[in-house]
């Protein structure tokens, strides 16, 4: 299977973009935690009926379901609820722009750790890639866009710190579960103990009267069903092909591939706002296509 997982990560991206958007508003409306809780309670069920389903879940050694419960701890549990504190802070724009990073710290562990090097046009590439989806987001606005999904609360650095940590969670998560996944075990599966184990820590919480993990308001049927695409989407979908790339490919170069997913927002920001990105933001996607390309003719 020589380079599919270069669009098995793509493909994570584009399921990841719009998820992202379904989030925003849904986030806003139950708060980070009761946001996340939902969400890992929809995608679980929906695995783990894959999974009793098709069988994987015998796949599963001891081994495998600790790696992957302390991955679904810190990916999940910690990245993505830091995430979504993140964006309703910051808006889904800014904190695309922090959680970028991900790849970048994915690269530099995947070096320390497994002597993953890139060299040559590849690395032009991923700086390329990199630069493109910073560039395309940070300058994707407008000076006079007011709309909600662009306010922020004032201060940012609390933001801006959510952001960078949910990307260090995500690229420790990612580069813990790269040995096991080379193995046999069934994706869905994985994924299921992953989601299984964040919806458990998050109940903990609420069970143990955490303010912050209480919802800033009730879930309604219409919030429910943005919750529950979202979490097919972008968990059950996402993260599932994320894992059967890692089986396949390179921490760094899954993680750069994947990380294209803020450039793919634009043009559905595009249709959402009804709004053209700013010219930098076009300038950004192009320098990300140029990468992308790089990286994926690399064999």
């Amino acid at each position: 299977m020589p380079f599919s997982y270069d669009f098995l990560a793509l493909a994570a991206a584009a399921c990841w973009a719009v998820a992202s958007l379904l989030s925003a508003n849904a986030a806003r409306h139950l708060g980070a935690f009761a946001f996340s809780r939902w969400r890992m309670f929809c995608v679980s069920l929906m695995l783990w009926s894959v999974a009793l389903l098709g069988g994987g879940w015998a796949s599963l050694s001891p081994h495998s379901l600790g790696i992957m419960a302390i991955s679904g701890l810190i990916g999940i549990f910690i990245g993505d609820t830091a995430l979504f504190a993140a964006m309703n802070r910051l808006g889904p724009r800014r904190a695309g722009v922090l959680f970028a990073t991900h790849a970048l710290f994915s690269a530099l562990l995947g070096y320390l750790v497994f002597g993953e090097t890139i060299i040559g046009l590849t690395l032009l590439g991923c700086l390329l890639l990199v630069g493109g989806v910073m560039t395309a987001i940070f300058f994707g606005k407008r000076g006079n866009d007011t709309h909600a999904w662009e306010q922020d609360d004032g201060n940012p650095w609390p933001g801006i710190g959510l952001g960078l940590l949910s990307a260090l969670c995500q690229s420790v998560a990612t580069l813990m579960v790269k040995p096991v996944m080379m193995g046999e075990i069934d994706p869905v599966a994985a994924s299921a103990v992953r989601m299984s184990t964040a919806f458990v820590a998050h109940l903990a919480l609420l069970w143990c009267g955490l303010a912050v993990a209480r919802p800033l308001r009730a879930i309604n049927w219409p919030v429910f069903g943005m919750v529950a695409l979202n979490a097919f989407l972008a968990m059950g979908v996402g993260m599932t092909l994320i894992l059967l790339a890692l089986r396949y490919g390179e921490v760094g170069m899954v993680a750069m591939l994947s990380s294209v997913s803020p450039v793919l927002v634009l043009p559905l920001l595009w249709l959402v706002m009804k709004r053209r990105p700013a010219n930098g933001a076009w300038l950004g996607a192009l320098a990300t296509v140029v990468g992308t390309g790089l990286i994926v003719a690399r064999h």
